[in-house]
């Protein structure tokens, strides 16, 4: 049976599985040492453990001698393996989700499962510790009281350029995560996506021997990854600060308010942003956020 309150670490009870529960369990980003003590309980105690990739997992189960056998998840074999544990789940047998690295079901298939898991009445147990984005938010030194997670953008340039252009508008902090094979592009992309004053921090390998964590304006962080190869590699998160204050507050003169509202007529909000930013120097930012407020008032205008 589960225990509850806080105890001294040596005299408390382990905790232990319960049939039919599904736990979503965070395990290191890196250092193993960062896993906590419910969830060796849980993961020793469960009937299996669903791991994104067992051989990932499997250095984890080695320093901490778990002998739960554990099988893939993943999204070439989701529907089925979602089947197979709801099947052992109303058995009356216990499993624990896991991803890689950090929180699971946070841009990870894990996330159907879990909606699966709960549609079925199944009960879900999180057993909290490390994740990539909480670590990242907490160095950061954010201006902004509130962020918003995106995660891994489009690799489609049209639905990336679309959901930038939204994102763009919105007056919070904004999170990224980046693969290696992508970081420059990407970079390049939000630099000319958002106003390259915005505050950028870069952190890389979290926890690991080769961690860094970099703060810098957007405008400069191609060339501040092209400063040193070792930049590129790892796994990274992105949290580009919210707009300035003037930006986000500022009143659009006449005449750029005039030309919005006149290529609106016939031109998306994002492009039309983009066109009038070329013309007179304001930020695409508040440009959009303005076009947004303005164009149902265009719909229905003649061609």
């Amino acid at each position: 049976m589960a225990e509850t309150g806080i105890a001294d670490e040596d005299s408390a009870p382990a905790f232990r599985a319960e049939a039919g529960t599904l736990y979503v369990v965070a395990t290191p980003i890196g250092n193993l040492r960062d896993v906590t003590l419910r969830a060796l309980d849980i993961l020793r105690s469960a009937d299996v453990v669903l791991a994104e990739d067992t051989r990932v997992t499997s250095a984890l189960f080695a320093r901490y001698a778990i002998t739960t056998r554990s099988r893939s998840l993943h999204r070439h074999n989701e529907r089925r393996e979602i089947d197979r544990t709801l099947g052992q789940l109303a058995d009356g047998h216990s499993a624990a989700l896991v991803t890689d690295a950090g929180t699971p079901a946070i841009s990870d298939p894990g996330a159907r499962l879990v909606d699966a898991a709960l549609a079925a009445g199944v009960r879900v147990v999180p057993i909290p510790g490390p994740s990539a984005v909480a670590a990242a938010v907490s160095c950061a030194g954010l201006a902004a009281e509130r962020f918003t997670f995106v995660g891994f953008l489009p690799l489609q340039q049209k639905a990336r350029n679309e959901l930038l252009g939204t994102l763009g508008a919105l007056p919070t902090a904004l999170v990224f995560y980046e693969a290696p094979h992508r970081i420059a592009e990407t970079l390049a992309v939000l630099a000319h996506a958002f106003d390259g004053r915005r505050m950028l921090t870069v952190a890389r390998e979290m926890t690991k021997q080769f961690e860094t964590i970099a703060r810098m304006p957007l405008a400069g962080a191609v060339e501040w990854l092209g400063g040193d190869v070792h930049r590129s590699r790892g796994e990274f998160v992105l949290v580009v600060d919210a707009p300035p204050p003037e930006t986000r507050d500022g009143e659009l003169s006449p005449d750029a308010l005039a030309w919005l509202t006149a290529l609106l007529a016939e031109l998306p909000p994002a492009r039309a942003a983009r066109v009038v930013a070329g013309m007179t120097g304001l930020s695409r930012d508040a440009l959009y956020a303005h076009a947004l407020s303005l164009k149902p008032a265009t719909r229905g205008s003649p061609p």
